[in-house]
């Protein structure tokens, strides 16, 4: 089970991102997690425009700990250079001795891709083009790779990463099932319920359907302090029953002590200590 650093919002800062990964890993958690917007169009209400960069903040829980994963929920890839993307994630597992999941999205706020100069309406087909070409970077001394989006020859990316980083891909669309049959390793379902989560995996276990292989996570709002401990119980028999391997859950607090107190309550709930 992971849990979402307080990356966000009035609850964050450094001091409460390091606390935050340091009693995770003291709780039992298998992973941290971070969001990722790279720039919020100030007329668009969500997420938190208060949102620190990513993989800076992975890094720095990273240092504050010594064995506990790092993920992404979900990283948009397609905004991203690809090359520097490429050296970002292998850097960040080398230094981390090989800690990093990559669970990558195509985003929805077409304002966002407009403030970044990037294309809206291409960022499928260069999200696997970006995915082709990190494996390449991550595997190969020198990197060559020709897409239509994506083109590079004879490029030492390096340090390599510590560790095979598993891709896991977050959305809910076809395109996103289709995606998961070509790149991944895990898919990352956002906000369902036991009893909306079965047609997805079922989808996912059309493509997939040997669990060791292929983890099935879903990210949820998860937090005794704002909801019924008993309701998260059954909602993780439910989640089980039906084949989700992985839980990130992501507090609702907006100061640390609170985050802090739902994370404690919540590794309890969940029988982690």
């Amino acid at each position: 089970m992971g849990i979402h650093l307080p990356q966000f919002g009035r609850a964050a800062g450094p001091d409460a991102i390091a606390r935050a990964a340091r009693l995770a890993e003291e709780l039992g958690f298998d992973d941290v997690w971070v969001s990722d917007h790279v720039v919020q169009p100030a007329d668009q209400g969500y997420p938190s425009p208060y949102l620190y960069e990513p993989f800076l903040t992975l890094g720095w829980a990273a240092a504050a700990t010594e064995r506990i994963g790092l993920g992404t929920s979900v990283l948009v890839a397609a905004q991203y250079p690809p090359l520097v993307l490429a050296n970002t994630t292998a850097s960040l597992d080398s230094l981390s001795g090989g800690r990093l999941t990559l669970a990558v999205g195509v985003g929805w706020s077409e304002a966002e891709y407009d403030a970044l100069g990037q294309d809206f309406h291409t960022r499928g087909r260069r999200t696997d083009e970006i995915l082709e070409a990190l494996e390449v970077c991550w595997t190969t001394d020198p990197s060559t790779y020709e897409g239509e989006h994506v083109r590079f020859r004879d490029l030492r990316v390096l340090p390599k990463p510590a560790h095979p980083i598993e891709v896991w891909i977050g959305g809910g669309s076809e395109a996103a099932y289709r995606r998961a049959a070509r790149f991944g390793s895990g898919f990352q379902l956002i906000g369902l319920k036991p009893d909306t989560v079965v047609e997805p995996i079922a989808r996912l276990r059309a493509d997939h359907p040997d669990p060791a292989s292929f983890t099935v996570s879903l990210r949820t709002g998860w937090d005794p302090q704002g909801m019924d401990v008993d309701e998260i119980r059954r909602e993780r028999e439910g989640f089980e029953a039906a084949g989700v391997q992985h839980v990130v859950a992501a507090p609702w607090r907006s100061d640390l002590d609170s985050w802090l107190r739902s994370m404690e309550l919540l590794a309890d709930a969940v029988g982690l200590v």
